[in-house]
């Protein structure tokens, strides 16, 4: 799943074979792990944006929103 986050820059999350999520950056065609952003292994795929939005709000400007791509 790819996310547009408050328009600044792309993340794609992945599910990993110990049942997890991995973040990677998306830019230039290119990805790169984003390291710094752990995700719960129980949360589930709906509850991913919300989880992004409450983990990454400092990086908002006025009104802005994660948007799932």
């Amino acid at each position: 799943m790819e996310f547009d986050i408050y328009g600044r820059f792309r993340l794609e999350i992945v599910p990993t074979a110990a049942g997890g999520w991995q973040a990677y950056r998306v830019a230039a065609g290119k990805r790169v792990p984003a390291n710094g952003i752990i995700i719960p292994a129980d949360l589930a795929a709906g509850d991913l944006a919300e989880y992004l939005d409450d983990l990454l709000h400092e990086l908002s400007p006025p009104g802005g929103k994660i948007i799932r791509l």
